[in-house]
């Protein structure tokens, strides 16, 4: 009994050896590299933004947030005689509302309606006092996504049945969270999508380095650590932005049972194609993941443009579109989860 009495306490003893390590260890990488985190984190990519020119037979449109905000948004109605379904379209950080027209135009000559709309400090939008918009997703714009849904909902011709959601990188991003909670969006088609913290976390591993020549140190430190400073970095622009970064890693596991189709650059730059399918793995229900080989960031419509319209086309026709009473839509199916013989355009993982 002695004997075991000492093991376990030398056994204690060196586990709380560890984790007073551990602390002091966070404690200085903090003190040290907190700073440069912040200021990477607040830093603007030099993007190339698209900028579309007014579609004629668009119907402009101006709603209010929850916070008193007015935006700007439009609906473009379906090229058919009969609707087919609804789809709000989130735009890229930084994009007018017209830049929707070319990921749309082969929806509305499907029979869908799009409408789509510029947040908050961005187009024609209202701006917020004391808010400069990064190309992180924040609770602002998940604000401006349910104002947009309120609106569907409220339209006098709004579908019963609910909306798709088609969003690019950061207008794709926070659509998803706002539409986590909210069972009106019935399936989702993302492009480019980004977390904040998962994309946080590789990029401090990998950035360290320009920091810090203790290459072997930096090759131990589990994940967690990094995962500390960068929830330690978040905290302090919150308090100093007066905003939040939602977490896109919980919203997604959020969606339950309802289809994704999640589509991703494979040359992409800014968000790495091994981030987009660690978050693509959250998602629990139907889903597909498409990369494109070749493609970088949000330039897959560009990239493989038959084969993208093809893709979206089959999937909300099959998952949005009406269909007759105990049509239920399979769990994948060759119209849109397979690629065709002689298309190299990319890979899909269903």
């Amino acid at each position: 009994m002695i004997f075991l009495w000492v093991g376990l306490s030398v056994v204690g003893g060196l586990a709380l050896l560890v984790v007073l390590g551990f602390v002091v260890l966070h404690f200085h990488l903090r003190r040290k590299f907190l700073h440069v985190v912040v200021r990477i984190f607040e830093e603007k990519p030099l993007f190339v933004i698209p900028r579309g020119q007014p579609i004629k037979d668009a119907e402009e449109v101006r709603f209010r947030t929850a916070d008193g905000l007015t935006l700007c948004g439009c609906y473009l109605k379906a090229q058919t005689p009969r609707r087919r379904g609804v789809i709000l379209f989130g735009l890229e950080f930084g994009s007018n509302r017209w830049s929707a027209g070319p990921y749309c135009e082969f929806l509305r000559r499907a029979g869908f309606d799009i409408f789509t709309f510029e947040p908050r400090c961005q187009g024609d939008s209202d701006g917020q006092p004391g808010y400069e918009p990064l190309q992180w997703v924040t609770d602002f714009e998940v604000a401006d996504f349910r104002a947009a849904l309120a609106y569907l909902r409220g339209r006098p011709d709004a579908d019963p049945q609910g909306v798709g959601l088609f969003g690019l990188s950061k207008g794709g991003s926070a659509g998803l969270v706002a539409a986590a909670r909210d069972p009106s969006v019935r399936c989702f088609v993302t492009d480019g999508i980004f977390a904040t913290h998962t994309t946080m976390v590789p990029y401090m591993r990998k950035w360290i380095a320009i920091y810090s020549k203790r290459y072997r140190v930096q090759k131990l430190l589990p994940t967690f650590v990094y995962s500390m400073i960068a929830h330690a970095a978040l905290k302090r622009i919150t308090r100093e932005r007066h905003c939040r970064f939602p977490h896109l890693e919980r919203a997604i596991a959020r969606l339950g049972r309802r289809p994704l189709l999640m589509i991703h650059g494979g040359a992409d730059n800014y968000i790495k194609p091994e981030m987009a399918e660690a978050l693509f793995e959250r998602a629990r229900g139907r889903k597909e993941f498409w990369l494109v080989e070749g493609a970088k960031h949000n330039q897959a419509f560009h990239h493989a443009n038959e084969e993208y319209q093809r893709r979206v086309l089959a999937f909300f026709e099959t998952y949005l579109a009406p269909r007759s009473e105990g049509d239920i839509p399979p769990e994948s199916g060759p119209s849109n989860h397979q690629l065709p013989a002689g298309q190299p355009a990319g890979a899909a993982r269903v």
